[in-house]
C-alpha cells in the first residue's frame, strides 16, 4: 500500500473565524480509535460546537462530531466523545497560561489528514462583538468591490 502524502481536508470551521480573532494556531495529532479514523477517511466530521480544554496538563477536545463509522460493530466509538490532544508540553502551558485570561478560547479550525495522519488545527481565539464581526464583513466587501472595478477596469483598457 503506497503512503499517502499531502494534505487531504476533513472538516473546517468557518464559523470560528467569523466569531473569533485569531491570535496564534497549532497543529496537533489527535487519539482516535480505529473506526474514528474510518469515518474520518469518509469524510465525515463537523466542528461546529467544538472547543479545547486543558485539564491537568494535558488538551481535551470537546463537542467534536465524529459519526460512528456505517460498517462498524460493537467496537463504534461514540459520536461527541472528547479526544485528547497530542501536543508538545510548553505549547500545553503557553496555551494554558493564554486562555485563562478573560475572553481567550481556544477553538478547533479544521480536521485533516497530513501525510496519512489525522490532524487538528487549533488557534488561540478571542472573542469578536457584535460591531467587530460588522466591521470585519465590511472590510471583505469593500475590498471585493475594489477588486472588480480593477477587473473592470482592465478589461475595458484590453478591449480599447
Amino acid at each position: 500500500m503506497a503512503k499517502e502524502k499531502g494534505r487531504k481536508l476533513v472538516a473546517q470551521n468557518k464559523k470560528a473565524r467569523h466569531d473569533y480573532t485569531i491570535i496564534d494556531t497549532y497543529e496537533c495529532g489527535m487519539v482516535l480509535s480505529g473506526t474514528e479514523v474510518k469515518s474520518l477517511r469518509q469524510g465525515r466530521a463537523s466542528l461546529v460546537d467544538g472547543f479545547v480544554q486543558i485539564d491537568g496538563h494535558e488538551a481535551w477536545l470537546h463537542n467534536v462530531h465524529i459519526p460512528e463509522y456505517t460498517q462498524g460493530t460493537w467496537t463504534n466509538h461514540s459520536a461527541r466523545r472528547r479526544r485528547k490532544l497530542l501536543m508538545h508540553r510548553e505549547e500545553i502551558d503557553k496555551l494554558e497560561t493564554k486562555s485563562q485570561e478573560t475572553g481567550h478560547t481556544i477553538v478547533p479550525l479544521a480536521l485533516y489528514f497530513k501525510d496519512g495522519r489525522a490532524k487538528v488545527e487549533i488557534a488561540l481565539a478571542k472573542g469578536k462583538r457584535e460591531f467587530d464581526k460588522r466591521q470585519t464583513l465590511r472590510e471583505k466587501q469593500d475590498t471585493r468591490e475594489a477588486q472588480r472595478a480593477i477587473s473592470a477596469a482592465r478589461r475595458k483598457q484590453r478591449a480599447a
